[in-house]
């Protein structure tokens, strides 16, 4: 997730992200993985995913571990 520098700190991504926690409950979805970088440009992201419940994991589906890779889920 990246936000366009104008509209930084403004709460866009976070309403995004409720938006998809959400929609996949409303779906009936039992959990969602994501993948994120590794870097230090990355870790706005991985505070607010942690915000939101999201807790570190191991790879998942077809991803195997990498140094440029975070792997983050939340049981719904």
């Amino acid at each position: 997730m990246r936000t366009v520098a104008a509209h930084l700190r403004k709460g866009v991504a976070r309403q995004v992200l409720a938006h998809i926690i959400e929609e996949a409950k409303r779906r009936g979805y039992r959990r969602l993985s994501l993948e994120t970088g590794s870097m230090e440009a990355f870790e706005p992201a991985r505070r607010l995913y942690a915000a939101f419940g999201f807790e570190y994991c191991g790879p998942f589906a077809d991803y195997t571990e990498d140094p440029y890779s975070v792997f983050m889920t939340k049981a719904l």
